[in-house]
C-alpha cells in the first residue's frame, strides 16, 4: 500500500511539473484566396481564462506570430504561397502551458477559391458577361488568383429562371457571350473559378438573372448606355452581324484613336483605311485585320455610319461601336 501511495504522489508531481493546461482543440486552417486563418477551440479548463500562442516554422526554428492572445484564431496570410509550412499553437495559463499542436499547410494547394465577381448585361437574345477573378490577400491590389494559377478558367452555369435544367460551359477568358437564347426569357448565370490542371473548382458566385428581348428590339440607346467593358463584345457582334459590308464613304476615312481612360485591357478601334485590296474582296465581308487578345487592339471596318453621329459626345468609342452594331 505504501508503494502505491508513493506511485500516486509521484504521478501527481510529474503532471504538475509538465503542466496541466489542456491543448487547443479542433485545430484547422481556413484559407480562401490566400487569406490564411488558423483557427482552434478553447478546451475545458476550470482554473481560469486561457491565452494562446501560435508559431510557424522558418529557417530551422519556430517564429512567433500571435503571442498570448485571447482570440481563437491567428492570421497567417503573410506566409509564402508555395511549399509546406508547419504551424503550431498551444494554450497558456499563468506560467503553465499545454503541449504544442501542429498542423501542415501548403497555401497554393490548400487554399479555397472564392467566388469570382460577375457583370451581366442582356443585349437582344444574348447575355454579355464579364468575369472578375478573386483578388489575393497581401498582394498589390491588381493581383488576382489568375496571376497565381496559369491554368485559370471559369465554369459558367446558366439556366432559365424557374427551370431545373442547367447548362455548363468552361471558358478561359474574362469576357464571354451566351448567344442564341430564347427571346423574352429570364436567364440566370453563376460562375466559379476552375483549375483544369489540378481538377480543382472554387465557390460559385451568387446567381445573376437578366431577361432577354427580341433581336429586332435592340436600339441605339441601349448600345450607347452599355458599360465600357462591353466594347469588345459589341465588336464581336459587329463582325458577325454586318455582312456583307458596303464600301466606305470618303468622308468617313478618318482614324479614331481615342481610347478609354480606364485600367482594364485597352480596346482601340480604327478604321481599315486601305480600302478593298482587290475587286474580289468587294464581294466579301471585311474581317478585322488583327485581334491581339493581350491588348484587345482590333481593327474595325466602317459601315452604315454617319460621321456626324460620331463626333459629338463621350464615350466616343462606345458610340462608334454602338452605331455600327445597332444600325
Amino acid at each position: 500500500m505504501a508503494r502505491g501511495l508513493r506511485s500516486w504522489l509521484g504521478g501527481c508531481l510529474l503532471v504538475s511539473a509538465l503542466g496541466m493546461v489542456p491543448p487547443p482543440e479542433n485545430i484547422r486552417m481556413k484559407s480562401v484566396n490566400f487569406k490564411n486563418i488558423l483557427q482552434w477551440e478553447v478546451p475545458a479548463f476550470p482554473k481560469g481564462n486561457l491565452t494562446f500562442t501560435a508559431q510557424y516554422h522558418s529557417y530551422k526554428k519556430f517564429q512567433d506570430l500571435c503571442i498570448s492572445t485571447a482570440l481563437t484564431e491567428c492570421d497567417f496570410s503573410s506566409l509564402s504561397k508555395y511549399g509546406d509550412h508547419t504551424l503550431r499553437v498551444r494554450a497558456e495559463y499563468a506560467d503553465e502551458h499545454s503541449d504544442w499542436v501542429n498542423i501542415t499547410f501548403c497555401p497554393v494547394d490548400d487554399t479555397m477559391i472564392g467566388p469570382p465577381g460577375m457583370q451581366v448585361e442582356a443585349l437582344a437574345n444574348s447575355l454579355h458577361m464579364r468575369f472578375l477573378a478573386p483578388k489575393i490577400e497581401n498582394e498589390p491590389e491588381t493581383w488576382t488568383m489568375r496571376n497565381i494559377y496559369n491554368s485559370w478558367a471559369y465554369n459558367v452555369q446558366y439556366w432559365k429562371n424557374g427551370s431545373d435544367e442547367k447548362w455548363l460551359t468552361t471558358r478561359q477568358y474574362d469576357f464571354e457571350v451566351l448567344r442564341d437564347l430564347e427571346p423574352w426569357t429570364t436567364y440566370c448565370v453563376q460562375v466559379q473559378g476552375f483549375l483544369p490542371d489540378r481538377n480543382k473548382t472554387g465557390e460559385w458566385s451568387e446567381p445573376v438573372c437578366e431577361p432577354t428581348t427580341n433581336d429586332d428590339t435592340l436600339h441605339m440607346g441601349s448600345c450607347m448606355s452599355a458599360p465600357k467593358w462591353q466594347a469588345f463584345l459589341l465588336f464581336k457582334d459587329i463582325v458577325e452581324r454586318l455582312s456583307p459590308l458596303r464600301p466606305q464613304k470618303d468622308e468617313c476615312r478618318q482614324v479614331l484613336t481615342r481610347p478609354f481612360s480606364f485600367t482594364e485591357p485597352l480596346l482601340e478601334a480604327r478604321r481599315w483605311s486601305g480600302g478593298y485590296r482587290n475587286p474580289k474582296e468587294s464581294q466579301k465581308a471585311l474581317l478585322p485585320e488583327r485581334i491581339e487578345l493581350s491588348t484587345f487592339r482590333v481593327t474595325v471596318p466602317w459601315t452604315k455610319l454617319q460621321c456626324s453621329s460620331l463626333i459629338d459626345s463621350s464615350p466616343l468609342l462606345i458610340r462608334f461601336l454602338g452605331v455600327a452594331f445597332c444600325h
